[in-house]
This record gives C-alpha cells, structure tokens and sequence, in this order.
C-alpha cells in the first residue's frame, strides 16, 4: 500500500493516477493544509476531490516551521501498518526531491515520483489527453494575468506561458491548479460562483458555490 501526497492540483493528481496505473494501491490521499496555501484550495474542496476519487483522505492543518515534524508523525504512523512508500508529483526541481527522499527514508518508506524528469511540455499534454480537466486556482501576478484565473488549463494557456518563457507545469510556482474533473474521479466539479482576490503577490480563485455532476 501507498499514500499520496495531495495538494488538488494537475501534478499530484496525476502522480497518484500513473502510481495506480501501474498496479499500487494507494490507500490514503494526505493534505497538509498550510497558514498560507499557495495552491489557493480550500480543505473543502479537497475533501470533495477525495470523495469523487472514493480515496480516503488524511488532511491535517500545520504550521510552516513545524511541517516536517508534522509530516513524520502523521506519515511515519503508516510505516508501522504496512504502507510501503509516499506517491509525490515533483517533476525536476532536485531541492524537493531531496527533501521527500531523505524524510521517506528516515521513516523506511519509498519515495514514488511518477512524473520526475519527464518534459513538462509532455506531462501536461498526456494529463489533458488522459481526460482531466483543471482549472487554475493560483498564480504569481508578475506572471500571469489575473484574467486566467478561474479558467481551465487548455492550449490557449498553454501558448500564452510559452510566449512569456514560463514553465508549462508552473513547476517555479508560476501558477497552481484544481483538478476538476478526469478519470480518477467518478463525477466532476463545476465551479458556478467564484471571485479572485489578491494576496502577497497572488491571484487566489476565491470559490463561493459549486455543482457535483455525476
């Protein structure tokens, strides 16, 4: 059995959904829900992703300066349950990698990385053809448009970060996303009453009301 780290967006999501797909069993989703979450996902909606993905989930609140002790404790309790590795979405930057390798192996876990060292150009493009929808939840203002937000990741985004030289995964925090819907979910998310407001440098999607389709 595996957890799966979760934030609610494109690139843990599809982690946990390549890890299923070749054949683990991910037993728990774990969100960590941090004073200043620059996913911009409230707990509520990851709650909801988790129901639609019929995953358990583990979701605690933790202070930044503590997070690593809290990420032990909460994680390092499934080691001794037979849990045999942590599913993470990280994709090339080595500081992160470092991070979850040294920890997971304090606690005698495996740390999974589906999608490390692939193009990120290559991730998105099989995330989208897989069937996912996600829209974008946060972004960086010296970055992106205020505009974006709220808006689903397509190929018109996708042109308007290569034409600014961004990431196209945001993987240096350009942008963040809420998945939506895809085939790890047994029905989809419409956002159908939502706000953006701006905080410490970004554009948060501030969602007010939703539908649950089947």
């Amino acid at each position: 059995m595996y957890l799966a780290s979760w934030s609610g967006g494109k690139d843990s999501c599809f982690a946990c959904y390549l890890a299923i797909k070749n054949g683990m069993t991910v037993s728990r989703l774990v969100h960590f829900d941090r004073p200043f979450n620059l996913h911009g996902v409230s707990a509520e909606m990851i709650k909801l992703q988790a129901e639609l993905a019929g995953i358990p989930l583990i979701q605690k609140k933790v202070e930044q300066e503590n997070f690593e002790h809290e990420f032990k404790e909460t994680v390092g309790a499934f080691a001794k349950n037979g849990t045999r590795g942590v599913v993470f979405g990280d994709i090339y930057l080595e500081p992160h990698k470092e991070w979850v390798d040294r920890v997971c192996g304090e606690l005698g876990l495996e740390a999974v990385e589906p999608l490390w060292g692939m193009s990120t150009e290559k991730i998105l493009e099989d995330f989208l053809e897989q069937g996912f929808e996600t829209i974008i939840a946060s972004c960086r203002e010296e970055c992106i448009g205020k505009e974006w937000v709220g808006r689903r990741v397509d190929d018109e985004f996708i042109r308007y970060l290569k034409s600014r030289g961004l990431d196209v995964c945001g993987e240096n925090g350009e942008y963040h996303t809420f998945v939506i819907g895809g085939p790890l979910f047994k029905g989809k998310i419409d956002i159908t009453k939502a706000g953006v407001t701006s905080r410490q440098g970004h554009w948060f999607l501030e969602v007010k009301d939703y539908q649950v389709r089947g």
